[in-house]
């Protein structure tokens, strides 16, 4: 088994290697259980030995009456020395070996043979002894290896030993220095599992392997190859514990079948139950007539600890004891639990153990099942539910209703995030499916999955047509996969899906009228979007407002919210209302964190970098975003929810002038979108590489890539261009574009009535207007963008008027708003705007140097994120909850922030953050800050 990473271990045996090349020596005994890596890491030690001598040996069972059998096997390289020895050595060390006849060896002076043996040998090259299997030592080996390594101090040897420790070693060795070797930690037990298993893994199926196996490396590898492909793959259900390969069993299960019969239906019981408290495994026990004195023996075995709680010695024990069980013996025991269940406070557990213990499907356990995925599915736990559903499907009897209720898993797992297996399911249950209404909610289910599968053109289209099937059926759920479909065409392309955003408004005009007042507000986005289709932008103005406005005073019902934040946030975006989108993106993500809606978050996360963060020059913060949104979607097993390479990241690339690879990725999309029909993803990622062009001052680049998006006219982005376009055609000769483009951002932002639309207007009519009136617009526009959270188009307002202000020749008042501009723009970290500016101020006869902003080092994103919610008055525990780590890493990143910013607590954080900033993070806003606690944990 390859070694994987072990860095304390490593440590340890490095330091007894370098005593012994030091001249010196040392002993090190590795204690363990079965197949936790000891013999790996033995194995290292020898490559990592190379230039010593080798002498190794492994204990076997089979050997423990024989004395001295392991330490001869041990020195055979060694022996044509042993006439070197001293004549009472070599002769006690012949006879301990059984090479010469005659009187009983001396025990003491065997061990000294053997340590001048050896000492010997280091003369000429240092020496490791290596043992494997040490608990199998005969007693007559143990004597003299514990011996030898006692005396061993200036000898140039080493002495590396291995121990299994759920068996008594022998009491010489345990006084010699030790380490126990623990399961891997998370990640080490993921890349072993990537690396022996050569089919592909699931997430999910992983870190359920690794939870079970406790990082056990063999017991990770041998419960891998005892899954099928499709178990692997996630595509199909994992058995309930997960064996643990043979290897591990025989030696569980062994010990268990030396415990009395009563003892052994104890732990089998709490095999069954889930760890905690034991109330209800008692309450079994008693009604299979078993006595708690029964659980002395198994706690004397070490097997497991039923005071406080039940808790096995290792997940192993209990998944061996499991399935070392017959059928019916498990069956037996399951029937016990799930009569000790509360039907109402222990609804799930009951339903679970009454599937475990059926011997054959049956509706009513099914059915129970289903009730209990429901209760799960109320919590928010999705992951749960999906599972339940599945064994529920596995216990119907009916052909119809098993397939219907794969359809429901399936849906389930698609909103924990496992879209994979979600298409598997559907892929089962597709051909058993009879009622209308359900075969639309598959065709539904399938563009569900493509999109969040990135084929957007397809999931459009059979959204679409499921919604056309279920309208006469189900019109709340028609109405459902209009607004999924909605979502689809916005990343799709608004100009290039005509036809469908034409049949999406036809049927939206033949629902029914709402009578359930929980459907109102969903309705007012599906209404808002068709009047967009059918009337235009202003037409949809009013009625996109009262939807926004609705979610954001959560009127909404807590599911259809998480469904729908996407589309209503990016209703805000082409409302150009920065506040609204910035408190849907934080609902939006603060829901999908709660509920462990893994693909909701990871989605939210990329929107907040390209919407809110970018847009409010926050890059790391936003960069913090991309990166918590990349490892999500690679945790979930989809890393096509949100690519590294995606769109969404263009803008943070553009802002910060990382050119080659805004251009870059830019390029790929431009490449790949087509294949996935994605033209408004394109949109996007040519909006956000025209504001670098317009940044390096290529207008007739900017106009190219703007144009996409005005054509388009994507909600993503066909609003927000606007303005950007007006400047760019402007200022590459394009008036008659630059005045079109006015016209519409004029309808636009006198509809919605923002500051941000107004004063974007004003900005976009200064740019077009006579020489003489422009003034006025940039002094109209400056005060409207300052009350917004877009920092950025303040600067590039203030940019674009001290411009005009020098080329008036009004130097003194241009300084004044290029100094304001620069000062932003390099506050923020705008670089390609900075020196846009710091030419204009030399222009002006000023020389404008960049500002130290007394950062010793750049925060990681991670830190930064962190920074800014610590800022917040959020302690270490919430913050891991937020970040799904640990409370312990937030105190690593936290030590490194305050390293980097040099602050020393928690409140001068927040004064950085908030006051003064520092060039990351942006001031939070007072409604969001808390009261601040020094070594608030």
């Amino acid at each position: 088994m390859r070694l994987i990473d072990r860095r304390a271990e490593k440590q340890a045996i490095h330091h007894v290697l370098d005593s012994v090349r030091a001249g010196m020596s040392g002993a090190l005994v590795l204690r363990g259980e079965p197949g936790v890596g000891k013999s790996a890491l033995l194995d290292y030690a020898v490559e990592r030995a190379a230039d010593l001598q080798i002498v190794r040996t492994v204990a076997v069972e089979s050997e423990l009456a024989m004395g001295f059998a392991a330490v001869h096997q041990l020195l055979v390289p060694l022996l044509p020395a042993v006439d070197r020895l001293p004549e009472p050595q070599r002769r006690a060390l012949g006879v301990a070996f059984g090479l010469v006849s005659g009187p009983p060896a001396d025990p003491f002076l065997v061990g000294l043979a053997v340590l001048t043996l050896l000492a010997n040998a280091a003369e000429i090259r240092p020496v490791m002894c290596v043992i494997d299997d040490a608990q199998w030592l005969d007693d007559e080996s143990a004597d003299t290896l514990s011996f030898v390594a006692r005396r061993l101090l200036a000898d140039r040897v080493g002495m590396l030993f291995a121990i299994r420790e759920t068996m008594e070693p022998h009491p010489r060795l345990q006084s010699l220095p030790g380490l126990g070797i623990a399961g891997l930690p998370e990640q080490d037990a993921y890349e072993l599992l990537e690396t022996s298993i050569s089919r592909p893994v699931d997430a999910g199926v992983a870190a359920r392997i690794i939870t079970e196996t406790g990082g056990n490396p063999l017991a990770i590898v041998e419960a891998a190859r005892e899954l099928s492909p499709k178990q692997l793959g996630g595509r199909a259900p994992l058995p309930e514990p997960l064996p643990v390969g043979h290897q591990l069993n025989v030696l569980f299960v062994r010990r268990v079948r030396d415990l009395p019969p009563d003892t052994q239906t104890l732990v089998l019981l709490a095999a069954a139950d889930q760890p905690g408290p034991g109330d209800r495994l008692w309450q079994a026990a008693s009604a299979l007539g078993i006595p708690e004195s029964a659980a002395v023996a198994a706690e004397a075995a070490g097997l497991v600890v039923f005071w406080p709680e039940v808790r096995f010695s290792h997940p192993l024990v209990r998944s061996a004891v499991y399935h070392a069980a017959t059928a019916v013996q498990r069956r037996r025991a399951h029937r016990a639990l799930a009569a000790a269940c509360d039907p109402e406070l222990d609804a799930v557990s009951r339903a679970w153990h009454l599937a475990a213990a059926a011997a054959r499907p049956g509706e009513g356990v099914a059915a129970q099942l289903e009730a209990a995925a429901e209760r799960a599915r109320s919590r928010g736990g999705y992951a749960a539910a999906a599972t339940l559903l599945e064994r529920a499907a596995l216990l119907t009897p009916d052909g119809e209703r098993r397939a219907e209720r794969r359809l429901s898993a399936a849906d389930a797992h698609l909103l924990a995030g496992a879209v994979d297996r979600a298409g598997a399911l559907l892929t089962e249950a597709a051909p058993g499916l009879r009622d209308p209404r359900s075969t639309a909610q598959a065709i539904g289910l399938k563009g569900k999955i493509d999109f969040a599968c990135g084929q957007v053109a397809d999931a459009a289209s059979a959204l679409v047509c499921a919604a056309v099937r279920l309208r006469p059926l189900e019109p709340s759920a028609a109405r459902d996969a209009l607004l999924s479909a909605l979502e689809a065409v916005v990343f799709a392309g608004w100009a290039s899906s005509t036809a469908l955003l034409q049949e999406i408004a036809r049927t939206a005009r033949d629902l029914p009228p709402i009578r359930d007042p929980r459907d109102s507000v969903p309705d007012l986005l599906l209404q808002g979007y068709t009047a967009r289709v059918t009337g235009g932008y202003a037409a949809a103005v009013p009625t996109l407002r009262r939807a926004v406005q609705a979610f954001l005073v959560n009127e909404v019902d807590p599911d259809v919210a998480l469904r729908r934040l996407l589309l209503v946030a990016i209703a805000a975006v082409d409302l150009l209302d920065d506040a609204s989108v910035e408190r849907l993106t934080t609902d939006w993500i603060d829901r999908a964190r709660d509920s462990g809606a893994l693909t909701k978050l990871a989605g939210a996360l990329a929107f907040r970098s390209a919407f809110v963060d970018g847009p409010g020059g926050r890059l790391a913060t936003a960069r913090a975003a991309e990166s918590e949104a990349h490892e999500l979607a690679e945790v979930t097993g989809n890393p096509r929810i949100v690519p590294p390479s995606g769109a969404h990241t263009v803008l943070t690339l553009a802002l910060s002038c990382r050119e080659a690879q805004a251009r870059a990725i830019s390029a790929a999309v431009a490449r790949e979108a087509p294949g996935r029909g994605a033209a408004g993803e394109m949109a996007m990622a040519a909006y956000f590489l025209g504001v670098l062009e317009i940044s390096l001052g290529n207008y007739g680049s900017a106009v190219g890539c703007l144009h996409s998006a005005y054509t388009d006219d994507t909600p993503l982005v066909g609003t927000q261009a606007l303005p950007d376009l007006v400047e760019a055609a402007v200022r590459a000769g394009r008036r008659d574009l630059a005045e079109r483009a006015l016209q519409r951002l004029e309808d636009r932002a006198t509809a919605t009535g923002t500051p941000l639309a107004l004063g974007l207007l004003a900005r976009s009519r200064a740019l077009l207007a006579a020489p003489a009136e422009a003034g006025q617009d940039y002094e109209d526009a400056l005060p409207l963008l300052g009350r917004t959270r877009a920092a950025p188009q303040l600067a590039r307002t203030h940019l674009l008027y001290g411009e005009w202000l020098r080329r008036r020749r009004w130097r003194r008042e241009a300084r004044d708003q290029l100094r304001a501009a620069f000062d932003m723009f390099d506050g923020m970290g705008l670089h390609g705007f900075a020196e846009r500016t710091r030419v204009e101020l030399r222009a002006t006869g000023e020389h404008a140097r960049k500002r130290v902003l007394g950062t010793p080092a750049e925060l990681t994103p991670q830190e930064a994120q962190i920074a800014a919610l610590v800022s917040r008055g959020q302690a270490n525990r919430e913050i891991a909850a937020q970040l799904f780590v640990t409370p312990s890493t937030v105190e690593y990143h936290l030590r490194k922030v305050f390293q980097k910013l040099g602050v020393t607590s928690r409140t001068q954080l927040a004064h950085r953050v908030i006051n003064q900033g520092f060039g990351v993070l942006h001031p939070i806003p007072a409604s969001e800050q808390r009261p601040l606690l020094d070594g608030h944990r």
